[in-house]
């Protein structure tokens, strides 16, 4: 289930922006149509906990909607491989899809913690395979493992798979399977089935109280600004990659998700070693050093695989810390809020305007994203931003932060 789940994610969300690319070949504004058309999933993550709030709670079960949702999402892929270089109409189709995919992240988690004998203990493991499937996707489409070696596996017209609508054709066929498959799925019935509701705890709103703690308010407040710089990674990390001369630039970014496995591991050592504070500002920091990184990536290829490793603890020290700090702050009955509102200030609010700055950034600093000789001579001034805009969100947090309570007590599982 974690493995198609991501497979289907990774497969041609990652090289979307490689896509875009070619499909607006020669328009100086490929940054801002990218962010666009990127912006459609942040769109999709403020509209989704008010679909699960109200029917994968409170109505049927959990693996019958996953299994409707994506066997919907894989006619509503597929058209969208058909549309062509039309902006409006890729945005539209891709916001549809993502309003029907991005509450599957929620209702999969609930049929995991709803299966296991443990979560705490046995939903790690579990969710790991997610990540597999991502970098499983990424090696496919690239037809590379990691870059370094070369295999054939895709029909001739397909070298550069990347560039075509290939991955979203594969990502919709994937999610036919998946879709059938979630029937097969352990029954998973409603929690919330008679319970009464309100719009405010469906969107995660009752957890606003947290914000009468100084230290809460700091952390979501980052959060919000951090995903600011993530959205320039996301949507144009992949073309850029492309640019600097690597082939199959998709499996070159897998290696984020391999350092992710690592660093997931490792992360109960850090925490003992750091605390909260520690692992948060760490996070931020890498951001900061992999966009200098991404600067300086045309003086040498290894500092941009060095930057695309860095994902590990960009990712897991930042927003894994961050769900277990966000848990441990809230009271148990508005914990799946307190969670729910941080995922709208990050995937929604905080990477909805990453995207629209990313485009107006392009246009400032006149980067020409869609050629080898555009990104030489504005790479450094283009990742100049998203690095800046880090270390000041870092440089906020590490003043206005000083909540040690969640360390004097443990926060990750045995």
């Amino acid at each position: 289930m974690m493995f198609l789940q991501f497979f289907i994610w990774g497969c041609f969300f990652v090289p979307l922006g490689s896509y875009i690319g070619k499909l607006f070949a020669g328009r100086e504004d490929i940054p801002a149509v990218t962010g666009f058309i990127y912006s459609s999933n942040n769109w999709a993550g403020l509209i989704a906990p008010l679909f699960v709030g109200l029917v994968a709670d409170r109505f049927f079960n959990s693996e019958k909607i996953n299994g409707l949702l994506h066997l919907i999402g894989a006619g509503v892929l597929y058209y969208c491989s058909t549309i062509g270089a039309n902006e409006n109409a890729l945005f539209t189709g891709l916001l549809i899809y993502f309003c029907l995919y991005m509450p599957t992240l929620a209702l999969v988690n609930n049929i995991t913690f709803n299966s296991v004998e443990n979560s705490e203990r046995d939903f790690p493991p579990i969710r790991l395979w997610g990540t597999i499937g991502w970098i499983v996707a990424g090696l496919i489409v690239a037809q590379s493992l990691f870059g370094v070696w070369n295999f054939k596996i895709l029909p001739d017209a397909l070298q550069k798979a990347e560039e075509t609508n290939f991955p979203l054709k594969l990502s919709a066929v994937a999610s036919l399977i998946y879709g059938l498959y979630s029937f097969t799925l352990p029954a998973t019935p409603p929690r919330a089935k008679g319970t009464k509701t309100s719009v405010a705890k469906m969107l995660g709103l009752d957890a606003l109280k947290l914000f009468k703690d100084p230290s809460f308010s700091v952390f979501a407040v980052c959060s919000f600004l951090i995903c600011i710089p993530l959205a320039f990674y996301y949507a144009l990390a992949n073309d850029f990659i492309k640019q600097a001369g690597f082939e199959g630039p998709t499996g070159i970014m897998a290696l984020g998700q391999v350092s992710e496995l690592v660093f997931m591991a490792l992360i109960p050592f850090f925490f003992r070693k750091l605390g909260v504070k520690w692992m948060l500002l760490v996070g931020m920091l890498a951001w900061t050093l992999r966009y200098a990184l991404f600067g300086m990536a045309f003086e040498s290829h290894a500092l941009l695989v060095l930057g695309v490793m860095l994902h590990g603890i960009c990712y897991d020290f930042f927003f894994v810390t961050g769900q277990l700090y966000t848990d441990r702050k809230a009271p148990k009955e508005m914990r799946a809020s307190a969670q729910s509102l941080i995922a709208l200030l990050t995937y929604g609010g905080g990477m909805l305007v990453g995207n629209q700055v990313l485009g107006i950034w392009a246009k400032h600093v006149a980067l020409k994203a869609d050629t080898h000789e555009g990104w030489v001579a504005g790479a450094k001034n283009f990742w100049l931003l998203p690095s800046g805009i880090a270390l000041v969100v870092a440089v906020i947090f590490a003043v206005g932060f000083w909540d040690k309570s969640a360390d004097k007590e443990e926060v990750l599982p045995h």
